[in-house]
C-alpha cells in the first residue's frame, strides 16, 4: 500500500480545535479518518517550525489520500500539502526502467 506524507498547517479556528482536542484527541480524528478509507495511520508529530503537523499513512492509493486532504482542506482549519513517499525498492525499480528522454535544448 502506497505510503503518504501529509504536511498541515492550522489556521486560528484549526488551533482552537487542537487546544479544545489535544494532540491526542487530533491523533486519534486522523487515525479514525484514514482507517474509514481502508488505510492505517503510521505517525503523527507536531512540529515548531514552517509545519505544524506532519502525518504518515498507509492508503490504498491517491484518491484515497486526495479524499482526506479534501475533507480536511475543507474544514478551514487546515491548509495540506501531500506527497507520496517512496521506499528504496520504488526507488530501484524506477532506476531500471528505461526512459527514451530528451533534455531541453539537446539534439536526440
Amino acid at each position: 500500500m502506497p505510503k503518504y506524507l501529509v504536511r498541515g498547517n492550522y489556521t486560528q479556528e484549526g488551533l482552537k480545535g487542537l487546544m479544545k482536542d489535544g494532540g491526542t484527541g487530533r491523533r486519534d480524528a486522523v487515525a479514525k479518518a484514514v482507517a474509514s478509507l481502508g488505510g492505517k495511520l503510521e505517525s503523527i508529530y507536531f512540529a515548531l517550525g514552517d509545519t505544524d503537523v506532519f502525518v504518515v499513512a498507509d492508503l490504498p492509493d491517491a484518491t484515497a489520500v486526495s479524499a482526506v486532504a479534501l475533507a480536511a482542506g475543507a474544514s478551514g482549519a487546515v491548509r495540506i500539502n501531500t506527497c507520496q513517499l517512496l521506499t528504496p525498492d520504488d526507488v530501484d525499480m524506477a532506476i531500471a526502467k528505461t526512459v527514451n528522454y530528451r533534455s531541453p535544448g539537446t539534439q536526440s
